[in-house]
């Protein structure tokens, strides 16, 4: 019998959806599937995620989004996108009667637009607006299989891990979350300076080690500048991105969520640049260390660079719009200038001399 993976927490006999999710339970047990957290009080982490994602054969989110759910249904796309093995053929449903999910949505149309999701994202997380429809969306795809994502193989994984510490007058690591995609030139050009400015400002560079778009031109950056860069990656990513030359360290990790922790942890300041759905994932994991009050995150800014294009468009408006009923005091900064960054880093790092409002 296949097994479906619930989302969702139930907050007590009062909750709204419990009653919708006793109807899925039913619904669902009636056709033959058997169900992991059917009472909605198993919690995921960066270390456990994987494994839950590996013993299931399909995942269903109900209404009442929170940003743990958020952060799942995004790490599941862009296990998608990525071709995770552990992913192949299981389907993904999210059950939107509270229109609670709109808002991710909302922001995965407007990246698509902005070409940072290649994908139609509706292709792999399907939307249910009514109980009813959720257990013939989850037996179609299953049968269907999920859309294959087409990437070109570019690299043989050959990379093992290694360490060089940093450089005498190092100041901390900023870490930057950023596509691997994109190819317009002014965004290129902005990572590329970035990369410089933090090896200028004796800044280390971490970054997710991937050999193209921003991410590329990060690294580059900071390298031809002198700086020291550091990054982690994972064996089936490095296959379809490469890695960068001149890493001083390099922590090679199984899986994605390995990786964010290690990032995180050998860093002191985060910079969301523009960025793709990868991007929104490290930036929800940011946020739940935050609201968690994770030791992990302790005096470490986070910082969005809300790019805007030559049309005025800002890149970012949606996801911080999407994040808003989360967000606490100091959970995150918003710039809208390159040059703003660095100084907004180190003011508000560990030590820092004042606190900027977001």
């Amino acid at each position: 019998m296949p097994t479906v993976r619930f989302a969702g927490t139930v907050t007590g006999e009062r909750d709204p959806n419990r009653e919708i999710r006793a109807r899925l339970l039913g619904e669902l047990f009636a056709a033959g599937w058997n169900i992991y957290n059917s009472n909605g009080d198993q919690r995921i982490s960066l270390s456990n995620i994987q494994k839950k994602i590996i013993e299931s054969d399909a995942f269903l989110f109900t209404p009442g989004a929170t940003l743990e759910d958020l952060f799942k249904a995004v790490s599941i796309f862009v296990g998608y996108q990525t071709l995770d093995k552990h992913l192949a053929g299981k389907p993904t449903v999210l059950l939107n009667t509270d229109a609670s999910w709109d808002p991710l949505f909302k922001l995965f149309a407007h990246l698509h637009g902005l070409g940072t999701i290649r994908q139609d994202h509706r292709d792999y997380l399907l939307m249910a607006d009514e109980v009813a429809q959720v257990v013939p969306l989850l037996e179609t795809a299953r049968m269907r299989g999920v859309p294959e994502v087409p990437h070109e193989h570019i690299a043989a994984m050959s990379a093992g891990s290694f360490e060089n510490a940093p450089p005498a007058g190092h100041l901390g690591n900023v870490c930057v979350f950023c596509s691997a995609s994109i190819s317009d030139p002014a965004y290129l050009d902005d990572g590329y300076a970035f990369g410089k400015a933090l090896a200028e400002a004796h800044l280390g560079c971490v970054s997710g080690a991937g050999n193209s778009g921003i991410m590329g031109e990060v690294v580059r950056g900071a390298v031809e500048a002198g700086g020291w860069a550091a990054g982690s990656n994972v064996p089936h990513i490095i296959e379809l991105e490469g890695l960068p030359a001149g890493l001083s360290s390099f922590w090679l990790k199984p899986d994605i969520y390995t990786r964010m922790e290690v990032m995180i942890d050998n860093s002191d300041a985060f910079v969301i640049f523009p960025g793709g759905a990868g991007t929104v994932q490290e930036m929800l994991a940011l946020m739940i260390f935050k609201q968690q009050r994770n030791p992990a995150l302790a005096g470490k800014p986070v910082i969005i660079f809300d790019r805007k294009d030559s049309a005025g468009i800002s890149f970012w408006g949606p996801l911080i719009g999407m994040l808003r009923p989360w967000h606490r005091d100091g959970g995150f900064t918003v710039v809208e200038d390159l040059d703003q960054i660095i100084p907004a880093a180190r003011a508000l790092m560990r030590g820092g001399v004042r606190k900027l409002s977001a």
